[in-house]
């Protein structure tokens, strides 16, 4: 062979592996293994910013944001065969708080200690929009669902290989429905995660699909095979949705972006539920939808907020005792920080069987500020989240707060603050699953105008606030009670 029929061949190879690597990675193959199964030292969360704003407030959101964002969930799951509660987080390692590490630990509640958690991966990125999700099947296997923040990034699903264990996991090859054909896996946005003894239950965003942000849902009964992906809305530039399961269906509460005023807006809030699955959609009321919504004024809609030039931020959604859907966001006059935007307004706005029943809670100086609904009786629903002012006032989170009504949502009290002289404000109060007493809520804190390191901490129904150890000794350590 000569030296110009070498060259030759080897121009050859060089393409045909080109042409290998672009199919593996630009047509949809499932992208290579990055699982790391190494211990963290101790529990750090990730600082993250999003949009600086040359103003006092620095940034239109940042802070300690390892449980964000809202429209990922869940964060935790108690599971009674073991009694832990098991949970993931956006992490960090020492010394970098803005390097994105997906962690997975415990609260074991026999024990009160959590061990060392689990760096799952390292995500590549600084964007706690790439936070984890996580969720346990039938067999008590944990799988952990990683989100990407738009079509940038890949996605990944894992499983553990060992039921109610978190030191090894595996990657997981999904694929869904497209026709008679299948498609791997390998994209998905802000994922919400529901498991019953059906399967797996998934809303989540597809970026360009073909609203910038449109929202879907998919099912599966073993997490590698699922369906077609269901559109359910994409209006003008799209949506942001929270999603739940009830006894007998599952819900979406999604706002939209009006068209040509950017996705800082949004405003409206809708309502969709399903009864078997997927096969149908309805409105509370059981009137039948046909999918994908694609008009601002449809049947979905509960309030018309841009009438009233009013933005809206959702938060939580919950089925009562009746298994009538109820939820949980914040009103403002726009998306910037800072008091021109005041009142930031907790509503919760119920379904009683006949129309919806909105009614406020409190307010608090933040579009970001969130906390979650909880449902202990008929007669005592708790909000808990950062509605007192913090350290950083008016940049995302503050000071916890539990407040209660005793008649379903009509009024509200304060039933106590849970912290107080914080250093850096706590953001995004996230509810356990199947809540044990000991552990139903979870959150992160954070400076909210610099970055900064990031603490975990949990409470329990009591509203008793723990801070998990920043460093560990030992592979076991008992989280601080703060005082």
């Amino acid at each position: 062979m000569t030296l110009g029929s070498k060259r030759h061949l080897c121009r050859i190879i060089v393409c045909v592996c080109s042409v290998v690597v672009l199919n593996a990675v630009g047509f949809g193959q499932a992208p290579a293994s990055v699982t790391l199964n190494e211990k963290a030292d101790g529990y750090r969360g990730i600082w993250y910013m999003n949009q600086p704003s040359n103003d006092e407030y620095v940034y239109k959101y940042s802070g300690g944001l390892g449980t964000y964002c809202a429209k990922h969930r869940p964060f935790a799951i108690y599971c009674e065969e073991v009694n832990k509660t098991f949970f993931c987080y956006g992490g960090a390692v020492a010394g970098n708080s803005r390097k994105l590490m997906h962690m997975v630990s415990y609260f074991d509640h026999a024990t009160k200690t959590v061990p060392q958690p689990t760096i799952l991966l390292d995500k590549k990125t600084n964007d706690a929009h790439d936070n984890p999700v996580i969720s346990v099947d039938a067999d008590g296997h944990i799988w952990i669902f990683s989100t990407s923040h738009g079509l940038a990034r890949p996605s990944y699903i894992h499983r553990s290989k060992r039921p109610f264990d978190i030191d090894e996991f595996e990657q997981v090859d999904a694929t869904r429905a497209d026709g008679d054909a299948r498609e791997p896996i390998t994209n998905f946005s802000y994922m919400q995660m529901w498991h019953s003894a059906d399967g797996f239950h998934a809303f989540f965003t597809r970026y360009k699909y073909p609203a910038a942000r449109t929202i879907c849902f998919m099912s599966s009964p073993d997490g590698r095979q699922w369906s077609e992906w269901k559109r359910l809305a994409a209006i003008d530039e799209g949506h942001y949705q929270i999603t739940g399961i009830g006894r007998s269906r599952l819900g979406s509460m999604f706002n939209y972006h009006p068209k040509g005023k950017g996705l800082n807006w949004r405003t409206n809030l809708y309502y969709l539920e399903t009864p078997d699955n997927g096969e149908t959609w309805q409105t509370a009321g059981g009137r039948a939808l046909t999918l994908p919504l694609t008009d601002a004024a449809n049947e979905a809609l509960i309030h018309d907020y841009e009438a009233e030039g009013l933005n809206v931020y959702l938060k939580d959604l919950r089925f009562d005792d009746q298994d009538r859907p109820v939820l949980l966001y914040i009103t403002s006059k726009g998306y910037q920080s800072g008091t021109q935007n005041d009142p930031r307004t907790w509503m919760l706005a119920r379904w009683t069987g006949d129309d919806w029943k909105l009614s406020p809670i409190t307010t608090s100086d933040n579009n970001y500020d969130f906390g979650e609904l909880w449902m202990m009786a008929a007669d005592d629903w708790r909000v808990i989240g950062p509605t007192e002012t913090g350290p950083q006032p008016y940049n995302p989170g503050g000071e916890v707060a539990m407040w209660k009504s005793d008649d379903q949502g009509a009024t509200w009290a304060k039933l106590r603050q849970m912290t107080s002289n914080s250093p850096m404000n706590h953001t995004y109060v996230r509810r356990s699953l199947n809540a044990h007493p000991d552990f139903v809520a979870i959150w992160a804190d954070g400076h909210g105008r610099q970055p900064s390191n990031s603490r975990l901490h949990f409470a329990n129904s009591a509203g008793d606030v723990f801070r998990m150890p920043e460093t560990m000794e030992a592979t076991t350590a008992k989280p601080q009670r703060i005082e």
